[in-house]
C-alpha cells in the first residue's frame, strides 16, 4: 500500500482507523504532539486491542488501520498480531515510527533493524518513518535511511513523515533532496508543519497565519479529519484526531464514538456514519455549521475549537439532526467524500499539510510540479516530472 493510496482514503468516512498503541516513546523530541516520553505508560491495553480488531469482519471493516503512538514498535508482537488479525478480515495495516531502534550504539549488529521489529513489519502493508530536525538529534538521518532499506526488503511499502517550520524551512529543502538522492525518487513523503501542541505548545508559533482583524470568519470547508475513528491512549474511540480531543477527558460527547472495552468495530462504524452532526462537520466544516445554526454567536474561533464547542451548543446538534438525520444526510456525506477523493491526495495535503511540499506524497516520477516549487524543475535538485497529472 503506497502513501498516496493511504492519504487518498483519508476523507472517506470509516475507511480507516487510527490506533495509538502506547504513549510511551524512548525519544524526547522537542515538538512531540503527544508529549510522549520513556517514562509514560498509558496505553489502551493489548487484550482490549486484540478483541476490538478481532471484531473486524469481511463485510464490515476499515480498509486500512494505522498504528501509531508514542512508539508502536515498542510492542512488536502486538503490531504483528493486530496486523495479522486485520488482514484476515481484509484490512491493510500501516505503521508510523520514530525509529528509536535505528539509533547507533545500542548494540553491535550487522543490520540496523532488530529481528523482532523486522518480523512485525513483514506483516504490515505500509511503514512510515518520522524524520525532522528534532528526530535527527536522537536518530541520525543515515541510520533512518539504512533502516528504511532493510524494512523495504522485508516487504512493506515505505515512506517518510517529515515535519518542518513551513515552506521556507531550509531543513525541508535539504532533507527532501537527500531522500531523492538516497532512494532515486522512489520513496514518497508526507510533509507537515510543526503545530503548537504537545511539547511544541510552549515555543512553536501558528503554522498558518491567523486572519487579520476585520478579515471576517474562518472560511467554511469540509473537514476530512472527522472521517476516521481514533483509538486514544485510554481506549476511548473518538471521531477526530485533534490532539486536544485525544487528550481531553471527558471528551466532548459529540466526538466520542465509544470505548474498545465495550464496543466493537460495527458499533463504532455505525456511530461514525450515522451521526448527523459528524456528517455536516465532514460536509461543511465547523465554521459552516456555526454560521448556519449560530449566526449571532460572536467572534469565531479556529475550526477545531468551534467543533469542540458544539457539545455545549444544542442548537447545532438539533439543526444537524433536522437537516442531515435521514437518507439525504447520508447521501450528502457520501457525495462530499467522493468529491474529496476525486481531488486526489496531493490536494488533501495542500490543505492539511505543508502545501508547497504536497506533491511529495507521490514518487518523483508522478509529482505534478511547476518551476520554483520545492520539487519543481527550477528548484535545487528538482527534475521535470514524467507526468504533470495533478489528480490521482
Amino acid at each position: 500500500m503506497e502513501l498516496a493510496e493511504l492519504i487518498g482514503l483519508r476523507p472517506v468516512p470509516a475507511a480507516g482507523l487510527l490506533v495509538t498503541l502506547t504513549r510511551r516513546c524512548p525519544l524526547r523530541c522537542a515538538h512531540c504532539s503527544t508529549g510522549s516520553a520513556p517514562e509514560t505508560r498509558e496505553q489502551p491495553g493489548p487484550a482490549r486491542l486484540r478483541r476490538f480488531v478481532g471484531s473486524f469482519g469481511p463485510s464490515d471493516r476499515p480498509d486500512v488501520m494505522m498504528l501509531t503512538g508514542g512508539e508502536p514498535l515498542l510492542l512488536p508482537r502486538l503490531v504483528a498480531d493486530l496486523s495479522a488479525s486485520a488482514r484476515s478480515a481484509g484490512t491493510r495495516t500501516a505503521v508510523l515510527s520514530g525509529m528509536f531502534f535505528a539509533r547507533p550504539g545500542a548494540r553491535a549488529r550487522s543490520r540496523v533493524v532488530p529481528a523482532s521489529v523486522l518480523r512485525a513489519l513483514a506483516a504490515v502493508d505500509h511503514f512510515s518513518a518520522s524524520l525532522d530536525v528534532h528526530h535527527e538529534r536522537e536518530v541520525p538521518r543515515s541510520a533512518v535511511f539504512r533502516a528504511l532499506r532493510e524494512i523495504r526488503e522485508a516487504g512493506p511499502a515505505v515512506s517518510l513523515h517529515l515535519t518542518g517550520d513551513g515552506p521556507g524551512d531550509p531543513y525541508l529543502a535539504d532533507v527532501t533532496r537527500a531522500i531523492d538522492r538516497e532512494f532515486d525518487g522512489t520513496v514518497p513523503a508526507l510533509v507537515n508543519e510543526v503545530r503548537a501542541v504537545g511539547r511544541a505548545a510552549s515555543w512553536a508559533g501558528p503554522a498558518r497565519p491567523a486572519p487579520a482583524p476585520g478579515a471576517g470568519a474562518v472560511p467554511a470547508a469540509p473537514c476530512a479529519m472527522a472521517a476516521w475513528p481514533v483509538v486514544a491512549f485510554d481506549g476511548t474511540v473518538l471521531a477526530c484526531c485533534n490532539q486536544e480531543v485525544v487528550d481531553q477527558r471527558p471528551a466532548p460527547d459529540h466526538l466520542t464514538l465509544g470505548h474498545i472495552a465495550r464496543d466493537d468495530w460495527a458499533a463504532v462504524r455505525a456511530r461514525t456514519l450515522g451521526s448527523p452532526l459528524l456528517r455536516l462537520v465532514r460536509a461543511m466544516g465547523a465554521p459552516g455549521l456555526r454560521d448556519r445554526y449560530l449566526p449571532d454567536a460572536g467572534p469565531a474561533a479556529s475550526p477545531c475549537a468551534e467543533c469542540r464547542r458544539f457539545g455545549d451548543r444544542p442548537e447545532v446538534a438539533a439543526g444537524a439532526a433536522a437537516d442531515a438525520g435521514g437518507p439525504a444526510g447520508a447521501l450528502l456525506d457520501l457525495t462530499v467524500a467522493r468529491r474529496r477523493g476525486e481531488q486526489g491526495p496531493v490536494e488533501l495535503v495542500r490543505r492539511y499539510g505543508c502545501a508547497a511540499y504536497a506533491p511529495w506524497v507521490l514518487p518523483r516520477a508522478l509529482r505534478p510540479a511547476a518551476p520554483g516549487t520545492p520539487n519543481g524543475p527550477g528548484s535545487p535538485g528538482g527534475r521535470t516530472p514524467a507526468t504533470t497529472e495533478a489528480s490521482l
